[in-house]
């Protein structure tokens, strides 16, 4: 019984690509797979065609005999253009093109360098003005380096890593599952391909050692709370040589005993006697810019807020400067002397006469007055 042609097993042009045909193989395998099809001769049948034609097709010596010489370059009949052997290990076929699925490459071999080290967080505490206006400071952070007697690699001075006898140096190793070849990270040297017989003596063969370094941080104006300022390469290091990560300054701004924050503006509370409430004046108050003489206008009442421009805080990521808002809270008298009360008393009885002089507890009085008549009806 003639063979199929091997292209039209898999569905594509004789001048297919290597990507193409290996796509084609993939769809057809994963179809007519046995462990899918268990007990289906036809779809073992069709897998074991497929897996021939893609032994075939995927290597370019083979494929250029097999398109001039045909099924013959196969068998063994085109002289020394034939490569016999049929169909070969059709399990170590599917573990190439389907490596990449169950954690594999296309060789089996390791595509990633060493990894990157860990990135680290430091929280560091800064006062409004600093926060406001821009500081540096230094920190000590305790990190990860390299090794210096070894220079990171972790073996002894004069000696160098050996390779894995276990993965012969790929870092992973293949598994037979059935019709699988599963590849796995190798468990004796993690995927490095390299193992330490003679250790560093002041990393134990780590390639890190455990070190405090002192940074500079430059703290730009603006910052607030939560945000972050990011220093690349300032991380642990990374092993095997691998790029360091970075380390990440998280802010926090500590309350002030002045000026409370929100966003771009600075609020803070000022109290002022009922005397200069009532007859206005003239009072300095503190700025982060030094102090401002704010103006209080006659009857000026308790919570006002008055509105000092562009005395609040430029935001980091620009933008126009915020404003401090200053709320005036009626302070009572204490400690009266006996003369104080009696004047007090002259003008609560002043008031009293008049009538007019606070209109609002007038207004809430009479809102009680016609509350209580209400609950009698």
């Amino acid at each position: 019984m003639s063979k199929r042609d091997y292209y039209e097993i898999l569905g594509v042009a004789k001048d297919a690509s290597e990507k193409d045909i290996k796509k084609a193989y993939r769809r057809v395998a994963m179809k007519h797979h046995p462990d899918r099809n268990p007990d289906d001769k036809t779809s073992e049948d069709k897998f074991k065609e497929a897996s021939e034609a893609y032994e075939i097709l995927s290597d370019p010596q083979k494929r250029q005999a097999y398109d001039q010489y045909g099924h013959d370059a196969v068998s063994g009949n085109a002289g020394a253009g034939g490569f016999g052997g049929g169909a070969g290990n059709f399990s170590d076929i599917f573990g190439d093109v389907f490596g990449d699925i169950f954690g594999g490459g296309g060789g089996g071999g390791r595509s990633r360098g060493p990894a990157r080290g860990s990135d680290l967080r430091y929280n560091l505490d800064v006062n409004l003005e600093e926060a406001v206006k821009g500081t540096e400071v230094k920190i000590r952070i305790p990190t990860l380096v390299a090794c210096n007697p070894c220079d990171g690699s972790g073996a002894k001075k004069g000696s160098s890593p050996v390779t894995c006898t276990t993965c012969n140096g790929m870092g992973q190793v293949r598994m037979q599952q059935g019709f699988f070849s599963v590849q796995q990270t190798c468990p004796n040297c993690r995927g490095k391909g390299k193992m330490i017989s003679d250790p560093c003596n002041s990393c134990h063969g780590q390639g890190l050692v455990e070190e405090t370094k002192t940074l500079s941080v430059k703290v730009p104006p603006g910052v607030d709370t939560g945000d972050r300022i990011r220093l690349s390469g300032e991380g642990e290091a990374g092993p095997d040589g691998g790029p360091s990560g970075d380390l990440f300054v998280q802010i926090n701004v500590r309350a002030h005993n002045i000026f409370e924050r929100d966003g771009k503006n600075l609020y803070c509370e000022v109290p002022i006697s009922f005397i200069d409430a009532a007859l206005g004046g003239e009072m300095e108050v503190p700025t982060l810019d030094g102090r401002v003489k704010l103006k209080i206008p006659a009857e000026t009442q308790t919570g006002k807020l008055f509105r000092l421009r562009g005395k609040g805080v430029t935001p980091v990521r620009g933008g126009s400067t915020g404003d401090l808002l200053c709320r005036v809270t009626l302070e009572t008298p204490v400690n009266l002397t006996k003369h104080q009360k009696e004047l007090l008393t002259q003008l609560q009885a002043s008031f009293e006469k008049e009538g007019n002089q606070s209109p609002r507890k007038n207004s809430w009085f009479d809102g009680v007055k016609s509350f209580f008549d209400d609950m009698k009806i």
